[in-house]
């Protein structure tokens, strides 16, 4: 089989599918199956999925439907999921997907916390897949990242003008400084940035000089390689600090070039937001950097099994070329395992 049909398969089979599971917990699958196609793996698909499927949940149900000139006030609501669901895809139906996502884009792009940062993730790999080869499974997939993404939306503390603009990204994302209290979820972490010190200097200008993607791609790469030395941190939850980024990355040439720097802007600021709440105190030394393979790390992702793990793989292979960003891949298969 082609590789295009087995991602259209995942994608059917995972129609049905809730985008959360136990009240909040996001749905990896299909992030994680366009990531394993992306790359390869389309041989492994289903038994990956039938893996999975005790972490899926059935599509929630509708409570009424989301009108055209009042879209703002259900914005956010994870109780109206379902009428999102049905919202966007009526929306892919009756017009081009490109449309959709440049109408919708910049409304959502505010609030890119959402569902920790899973929303924009899943619109990112739908995005990466539709640019391949536009399917019905493909567009409906996108819808469906869409709502997830309106349906979570959480803005980030405003950001100030900070002096970190001239910096590279490294060392900006060094200078972010931590939340308070770590004892609890994303949601609680998040919300203490307005009050943490030095939060909207680190967070408001965004580092790195040059094109617009070319400072995107740095942002990328320095968050990547930074896993390296702070992945234990959190290794599970530190990856959205590249994926959330690399998402917009992957977005960016279907947009506009209005919204260039606008999703710059909220790329940056998710990247330093997780970074704030997840980083430990005191980093690690990092390891030596190795010739390694890219294939051959994905192997090690496949068979790890865990979906945080292929989707960090996923975002370091398209830097493959930047030393030790292949090394931070393996460290994080490690760590989360």
């Amino acid at each position: 089989m082609d590789t295009d049909d087995y991602l259209d398969e995942a994608y059917e089979r995972l129609r049905d599918t809730g985008p959360e599971r136990d009240g909040w917990l996001s749905n990896h699958a299909p992030m994680a199956v366009e990531a394993l196609t992306r790359r390869g793996r389309g041989a492994v698909v289903h038994r990956w999925l039938d893996e999975y499927h005790d972490k899926l949940e059935s599509r929630p149900r509708g409570l009424d439907r989301i009108q055209q000139d009042s879209w703002r006030d259900p914005l956010g609501d994870p109780l109206r999921t379902g009428d999102w669901l049905n919202f966007f895809e009526e929306e892919v139906r009756e017009a081009d997907w490109r449309e959709v996502l440049a109408r919708w884009w910049p409304r959502l792009l505010p609030g890119i916390a959402a569902g920790a940062t899973h929303g924009v993730i899943r619109v990112g790999h739908a995005v990466r897949a539709l640019a391949d080869e536009e399917t019905q499974p493909r567009v409906v997939e996108l819808a469906r990242g869409l709502a997830y993404w309106a349906a979570r939306w959480q803005p980030l503390a405003p950001a100030g003008e900070g002096p970190y603009g001239a910096n590279d990204p490294r060392s900006a994302l060094d200078s972010v400084p931590r939340v308070a209290d770590q004892r609890f979820g994303i949601r609680h972490r998040l919300a203490q940035l307005a009050v943490t010190d030095r939060w909207s200097e680190a967070s408001g200008a965004v580092p790195g000089t040059g094109e617009i993607r070319d400072r995107l791609a740095s942002i990328v790469q320095a968050s990547v390689l930074r896993y390296g030395t702070h992945g234990h941190g959190s290794p599970v939850m530190l990856v959205h600090a590249s994926t959330a980024p690399n998402a917009v990355l992957r977005t960016l040439p279907e947009l506009p070039q209005r919204l260039w720097q606008p999703s710059l802007e909220a790329a940056w600021a998710a990247a330093a937001a997780v970074t704030a709440a997840y980083s430990p105190s005191e980093p690690r030394p990092a390891s030596e950097h190795h010739l390694l393979d890219p294939d051959d790390v994905m192997s090690q992702a496949v068979a790890g099994g865990d979906e945080h793990a292929i989707k960090f793989v996923d975002t370091a292979i398209d830097f493959a070329e930047i030393p030790g960003v292949l090394d931070a891949g393996l460290h994080a298969i490690r760590l989360i395992a």
